[in-house]
């Protein structure tokens, strides 16, 4: 009796220094940081040291894009600008639009605002081309394969959550201090919409119209062209347009980077509390946003 006592005590002893060793080892997980920080400062040195030359080049790249874009909206005379971009404006939507877009962008004239506007609208215009060059077609693909749904689902989910400045931190490492690292940083920010809803808008099209254009013989790109990218433009649109709105809320953030435009004189007014100063170049990004988006979102 006293041995099977014994053996019992014994197991049951074994049994909580195993429960306790288990417990210290999940307390000292769950203490000890994970050096994620470190994995990633690891990653971009890697990167940066292995792909200099494709990044200087990328970085180039993109320079004589934004470089050639405000080459070609500063050539012209400011009112010639206004003329030219007020036409565009009562042909898209008519004249009140028209007599707006002349109104706002005299006053930015006249706030001797107007070299910071080129720059803004170069980096805009720069940025808005990438993302919809890499946005669209991604969306596309994911509205025809699950696969590619799935994993740019959650990769989507974390670049609309996480805080725009974050952006910041790889596109100064990997390409340095100018307007290439704001354009890069807007990209990315701005790039989600046109992918989701491009995605949206195919879902969205009609399956007997697919059904029908397959019984007549069309074949995959005669669908896409012909019926789900008309039907779904207003989707595509909508994606077009947000993505402008969000690369312009890029302009003050960007020039923390050494990025030019309107975003660099508001940065200024912070630092030497010129409220005068701000007031100004935030009229101007305010009356920038409103232009594009009554000239290519909705309806006036």
């Amino acid at each position: 009796m006293k041995t099977g006592g014994i053996k019992k005590y014994d197991a049951a002893s074994k049994n909580l220094i195993r429960m306790v060793f288990i417990i210290n080892n999940i307390i000292e997980l769950l203490t000890t940081k994970i050096p994620l920080g470190n994995w990633v400062e690891n990653l971009v040195n890697f990167l940066i040291n292995n792909f200099s030359g494709p990044l200087n080049g990328f970085s180039s790249f993109i320079e004589s894009i934004v470089g050639g874009v405000e080459a070609v909206l500063a050539y012209s005379h400011p009112l010639v600008f206004i003329a030219i971009f007020a036409l565009i404006a009562w042909k898209l939507k008519g004249k009140k639009m028209a007599v707006f877009v002349a109104l706002g962008l005299g006053l930015v004239l006249n706030l001797e605002m107007w070299d910071p506007l080129i720059t803004t609208l170069a980096s805009i215009i720069t940025s808005v081309l990438v993302a919809l060059v890499v946005g669209i077609p991604v969306g596309i693909i994911k509205a025809h394969n699950k696969w590619v749904d799935l994993i740019t689902r959650p990769i989507l989910d974390f670049m609309q959550t996480i805080p725009p400045f974050v952006y910041l931190i790889p596109a100064l490492m990997f390409f340095g201090l100018g307007n290439v690292s704001g354009v890069i940083a807007t990209v990315v920010f701005a790039i989600a919409p046109p992918i989701r809803l491009t995605y949206l808008g195919i879902q969205q099209v009609d399956e007997e119209l697919e059904e029908a254009g397959h019984a007549f013989g069309a074949n995959w790109w005669q669908i896409l062209f012909k019926i789900e990218l008309p039907g779904a433009m207003p989707s595509i649109m909508m994606g077009i347009n947000q993505c402008i709105m969000l690369s312009l809320s890029m302009v003050v953030i960007a020039a923390m980077i050494g990025a030019g435009g309107l975003g660099k004189p508001v940065l200024r007014s912070l630092n030497v509390v010129d409220i005068g100063l701000g007031f100004e170049a935030g009229l101007g990004v305010v009356i920038i946003a409103m232009v594009l988006d009554r000239m290519f979102g909705r309806d006036s």
